[in-house]
Protein backbone atom coordinates (compact mmCIF):
# COMPACT_ATOMS: atom_id res chain seq x y z
CA UNK A 1 0.00 0.00 0.00
CA UNK A 2 1.49 3.39 -0.92
CA UNK A 3 2.13 5.89 1.85
CA UNK A 4 -0.68 8.37 2.38
CA UNK A 5 -0.28 11.89 3.60
CA UNK A 6 -3.06 13.12 5.93
CA UNK A 7 -3.00 16.71 4.65
CA UNK A 8 -2.22 18.75 1.54
CA UNK A 9 1.50 18.32 0.72
CA UNK A 10 3.52 21.51 1.15
CA UNK A 11 7.25 21.00 0.64
CA UNK A 12 8.15 24.56 1.52
CA UNK A 13 6.45 24.69 4.93
CA UNK A 14 6.08 21.07 6.08
CA UNK A 15 9.30 19.52 7.43
CA UNK A 16 7.68 16.10 8.00
CA UNK A 17 6.65 15.96 4.35
CA UNK A 18 10.15 16.97 3.18
CA UNK A 19 11.68 14.24 5.34
CA UNK A 20 9.31 11.61 3.93
CA UNK A 21 9.86 12.82 0.37
CA UNK A 22 13.64 12.70 0.74
CA UNK A 23 13.55 9.18 2.18
CA UNK A 24 11.25 7.93 -0.59
CA UNK A 25 13.57 9.54 -3.14
CA UNK A 26 16.50 7.70 -1.55
CA UNK A 27 14.57 4.40 -1.65
CA UNK A 28 13.90 4.89 -5.38
CA UNK A 29 17.60 5.56 -5.98
CA UNK A 30 18.57 2.40 -4.06
CA UNK A 31 16.07 0.34 -6.06
CA UNK A 32 17.35 1.77 -9.36
CA UNK A 33 20.93 1.01 -8.31
CA UNK A 34 19.99 -2.57 -7.41
CA UNK A 35 18.24 -3.16 -10.74
CA UNK A 36 20.90 -1.63 -12.97
CA UNK A 37 23.81 -3.07 -11.01
CA UNK A 38 22.42 -6.60 -10.91
CA UNK A 39 21.64 -6.50 -14.63
CA UNK A 40 25.08 -5.17 -15.43
CA UNK A 41 26.81 -7.90 -13.42
CA UNK A 42 24.50 -10.59 -14.83
CA UNK A 43 25.52 -9.73 -18.40
CA UNK A 44 29.14 -9.40 -17.35
CA UNK A 45 28.95 -12.93 -15.90
CA UNK A 46 27.37 -14.33 -19.07
CA UNK A 47 30.07 -12.80 -21.24
CA UNK A 48 33.14 -12.09 -19.09
CA UNK A 49 34.91 -8.92 -20.07
CA UNK A 50 31.95 -7.50 -21.99
CA UNK A 51 31.57 -4.67 -19.48
CA UNK A 52 35.10 -3.70 -18.42
CA UNK A 53 33.86 -0.71 -16.42
CA UNK A 54 31.28 -2.66 -14.38
CA UNK A 55 33.36 -2.54 -11.20
CA UNK A 56 34.12 1.16 -11.58
CA UNK A 57 30.51 2.10 -12.31
CA UNK A 58 29.29 0.03 -9.35
CA UNK A 59 31.77 1.56 -6.91
CA UNK A 60 31.15 5.14 -8.04
CA UNK A 61 27.38 4.71 -7.91
CA UNK A 62 27.60 3.02 -4.49
CA UNK A 63 29.71 5.93 -3.26
CA UNK A 64 27.07 8.35 -4.53
CA UNK A 65 24.39 6.39 -2.69
CA UNK A 66 26.51 6.49 0.47
CA UNK A 67 26.81 10.29 0.25
CA UNK A 68 23.07 10.52 -0.40
CA UNK A 69 22.37 8.38 2.68
CA UNK A 70 24.73 10.43 4.85
CA UNK A 71 23.00 13.62 3.76
CA UNK A 72 19.46 12.27 4.29
CA UNK A 73 20.07 10.57 7.63
CA UNK A 74 22.75 12.77 9.23
CA UNK A 75 23.10 16.22 7.65
CA UNK A 76 19.66 17.32 6.41
CA UNK A 77 17.90 19.78 8.68
CA UNK A 78 14.15 19.24 8.62
CA UNK A 79 13.26 21.76 11.29
CA UNK A 80 10.79 24.48 10.29
CA UNK A 81 12.55 27.55 8.97
CA UNK A 82 10.55 30.73 9.49
CA UNK A 83 12.99 32.75 7.36
CA UNK A 84 12.15 30.74 4.22
CA UNK A 85 8.37 31.07 4.60
CA UNK A 86 8.38 34.45 2.89
CA UNK A 87 7.29 36.51 5.91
Amino acid sequence: MPPRWPREPDRANDPEYRKLEDRLNFAVHVALFACVNSGMWFFNTLNPGSLPLAKTVSLIWLGGLAFHAIYIFAIANYSPNPASSGK
